[in-house]
């Protein structure tokens, strides 16, 4: 559960520097391919941003499913 809480977190991030990109490049045409640049590389850093907390939710639910007795 806690990897899919980080996983939406991280789509989050992704949809709004989409969103923020997209509505600064629609008021700014002249500077599209560089806003869509910096938005580029403001995606990169909110995914690599949220691999150590992805990481560690996996660590966690890996060990909590370790903990429960198996009913199968």
């Amino acid at each position: 559960m806690r990897v899919l809480i980080e996983t939406i977190h991280i789509v989050i991030g992704l949809i709004a520097a989409t969103l923020v990109a997209a509505a600064a490049a629609w008021s700014y045409p002249r500077a599209t391919d560089d806003i869509w640049l910096v938005a580029y590389v403001a995606m990169a850093a909110v995914v690599l941003m949220g691999v150590g907390p992805l990481r560690k939710a996996y660590a966690a639910d890996k060990a909590g499913l370790k903990d429960t007795p198996n009913h199968g």
